[in-house]
């Protein structure tokens, strides 16, 4: 929220190479869950837009480094890039967060810290102030009220109303400034408690999780100081607890399971510090395979079945909702393939991606109380499997098979390629890891692969990762 210069590199998907070809790149990505692997042919996150050779502009989802020099191509996910509102990545102490907007100078000294990579770091939840939840009563004897605990029964808005969807919502989207040690920037995030509780992208706020600050603008102008209650690399989710704060408006949550495309859809969130700005358009695909490198330097990729939108989204839009036209939220603005200008800033082009409202809602259960988010896993690693143009995918090609795992038990092989999960096609390794990312360990789906050319089925009870705090 500083910067006029995406922070995130973009980091363009690498179309899979022939499930034969000896590039370790494609035999070496572990996946620990079934990860899809990170093609050794992915240009560096600083390298300027050079020619796609084997990248492919499909839906690839920024990596939000903070402090890298300029980005080129960069594919923020909805990251606040330039916040007038000169709230530091994470807020600072004095007024300036959520305050009077900064002057050119004083924004072209920061960079918007961890807001715009999608789905950021593969890791497992962390919990930054987990043990302050049990305080979370707020500051009198108020009920409260959380959105994770009640149903849809909120009062809607006039379907294809997008003012009324917008005057329902805006009391429940604030805008979040984060500073860390190194990095600062802002981003957006949901009410889903009356008393403070804020749900959203874990890439908004992992720089202040060592010893940074977060401070909360709310719609009413007022600003509170808050601290992390969990989050999730892996799913990059975060919920977050504004200080001294009682009688807010939680959004409602509605479901991301009978979503068609075509659909229309609202978009909140703080483009370029920009707060409380609504855009609007219809949902463009679902269970999109979204990956990205995660922030901080990171390596690791988070891969989640997204909703597409062309709802304009921007860097600053992290962690802010999807809306449908009843006014619940169906996803969680996480990612965008941007296009550039000669300047290097980022811009909308109608690729917008969101974590699905039913995921971001169960891991967030989790979050609240400070427990370990745990992720289903197959237990194999996989590698893209291409047809024999060497472009087009044909599903998941697996490399290994951990002994005693789930993918072990139900008899799957090196070599098997996987095509399909309960009857939904797997046309590449990112999709297989983005169709297991919907399921909870314990479950059984039904994977259909191919071995020596012959098409097989297996019923497998997934694993979990067992989960992992941060801090």
């Amino acid at each position: 929220m500083s910067d006029s210069n995406d922070p995130f590199a973009a980091q363009p998907y690498i179309p899979p190479t022939k499930v034969d070809d000896p590039e370790p790149a494609d035999t070496e990505v572990t996946a620990p869950v079934e990860q899809a692997p990170v093609s050794e042919e992915q240009p560096p996150a600083a390298a300027p837009p050079a020619a796609p050779s084997d990248t492919e502009p499909t839906e690839q989802i920024p990596t939000r480094e903070a402090d890298r020099p300029e980005p080129t191509v960069t594919m923020p996910v909805a990251e606040p890039v330039v916040n007038p509102d000169d709230g530091s990545h994470g807020g600072d102490d004095g007024g300036t967060i959520g305050g009077t907007p900064p002057s050119p100078d004083q924004r072209g000294r920061r960079r918007v810290a961890g807001v715009a990579a999608v789905a950021l770091i593969a890791a497992a939840a962390g919990v930054g102030g987990a043990a302050a939840y049990d305080a979370i009563n707020g500051d009198d004897n108020s009920p409260v009220v959380s959105s994770l605990n009640t149903g849809n029964d909120s009062k809607s808005a006039p379907t294809g109303d997008v003012e009324k969807v917008a005057q329902k919502l805006l009391p429940s989207v604030v805008q979040i400034n984060v500073r860390g040690s190194q990095e600062a920037g802002s981003g957006t995030g949901i009410i889903i408690s009356s008393d403070g509780q804020i749900l959203t992208n874990n890439h908004v706020v992992e720089a202040a999780a060592d010893g940074g600050s977060i401070t909360v603008s709310f719609n009413d102008a007022t600003n509170a100081k808050a601290e992390i209650l969990g989050r999730d690399p892996v799913t990059d989710l975060a919920v977050i607890k504004a200080d001294g704060k009682s009688g807010l408006t939680p959004a409602a949550l509605g479901s991301s399971n009978n979503l068609e495309v075509g659909q229309e859809v609202v978009a909140i969130g703080s483009p370029y510090g920009l707060d409380s700005t609504v855009t609007s358009g219809i949902i463009s695909a679902l269970n999109r395979p979204v990956a990205s490198s995660g922030g901080a330097g990171d390596n690791d990729q988070t891969v989640f079945p997204a909703v597409q939108t062309d709802a304009a989204i921007n860097p600053g839009n992290s962690g802010g909702p999807l809306v449908d036209m009843e006014g619940n939220v169906i996803g969680i603005n996480s990612a965008i393939r941007a296009g550039t200008t000669t300047s290097g800033d980022a811009g909308s082009i109608g690729l917008g991606f969101a974590i699905p409202i039913d995921l971001a809602k169960n891991v967030s259960k989790h979050l609240v109380k400070g427990e370990k988010v745990q992720h289903a896993r197959i237990g194999v690693t996989v590698a893209p499997a291409v047809s024999s143009d060497d472009i087009t995918g044909v599903g998941a090609e697996i490399k290994e098979v951990n002994k005693g795992s789930a993918g072990d038990k139900a008899g799957l092989k090196t070599g098997d390629i996987i095509t399909a999960v309960n009857d939904s096609p797997v046309v590449s390794s990112n999709a297989l890891v983005a169709s297991i990312r919907g399921y909870q360990p314990g479950e059984k789906i039904t994977i259909t692969y191919t071995r020596d050319g012959q098409k097989k089925t297996a019923e497998v009870t997934l694993d979990s990762d067992g989960g992992d705090l941060g801090s």
